[in-house]
């Protein structure tokens, strides 16, 4: 598409191969080998194309200019991205409460048998007596 729009354009202009290669100061085969599709120009390089043949850019690389509809569909989609991180951040929210959740509940549940391990370990029973006597020593203290 390229090649096609810089040869005719260039041709329209009548100007020849090697003038153009002057006014860029490249050679005559740089812009034989862009007419042919070999290879392309760097940006300057079109942007000074451009000028010379008094066209735009765009027109020279055979792109139409993308009306007003380009940054509304663009602010529809950032829309989009956003209402999808949105629900992905409100699930995340959910799964770290689960999480905490039951985590919470298992160290509930690891205090209480702590408890209940010290209650029946160091108090009595139900028939009064210490659940193992043998461990505990008399200590008296006498004063002065």
């Amino acid at each position: 598409m390229f090649q096609d729009n810089l040869k005719a354009l260039r041709k329209r202009k009548g100007i020849t191969q090697e003038e153009l290669a002057t006014r860029l100061n490249v050679v005559r085969q740089t812009v034989s080998k862009w007419e042919k599709g070999l290879s392309v120009p760097d940006s300057e390089l079109l942007i000074k194309l451009a000028e010379i043949l008094d066209v735009p850019v765009s027109r020279l690389l055979g792109s139409k200019i993308e009306t007003a509809e380009q940054p509304d569909a663009l602010a529809e989609q950032l829309s989009r991205i956003n209402e999808q991180l949105a629900i992905k951040n409100r699930r995340a929210k959910r799964v770290r409460k689960a999480i905490a959740f039951i985590v919470g509940g298992i160290i509930a549940v690891y205090v209480l048998v702590l408890i209940l391990a010290t209650v029946l370990t160091f108090f009595p029973d139900s028939s009064g007596t210490t659940t193992d006597s043998s461990q505990f020593t008399e200590v008296v203290v006498e004063k002065d």
